[in-house]
């Protein structure tokens, strides 16, 4: 388990679902998005399985803290690009 810190915000990496990078805000700005997926326990319902398990909210960062996720979820410390820089060839 690890925890990242983006200006006043502490996130336990078990919780990224998802990582939007390049994006824009409405203004322009550049933008990085996280999904985080944070576990709900249901306190009176042990003996049954209940549908939504986890709350799913997406933060949005801009300026320098979008940079800073940018470069942590881009660094090949960080993750695995399974397709880098991809793109078809035109047929000659």
């Amino acid at each position: 388990m690890a925890f990242i810190k983006i200006q006043n915000v502490v996130i336990n990496t078990s919780y990224v679902a998802a990582v939007r990078l390049d994006t824009q805000t409405s203004l322009g700005e550049k933008s990085v998005s996280v999904l985080v997926a944070t576990p709900q326990f249901p306190l009176l319902q042990w003996d049954t399985i209940a549908e939504n398990l986890y709350h799913y909210e997406w933060m949005e960062f801009t300026g320098q803290a979008a940079n800073v996720l940018q470069d942590y979820f881009t660094s090949f410390n960080n993750v695995i690009d399974l397709l880098p820089q991809y793109q078809e060839s035109s047929p000659v």
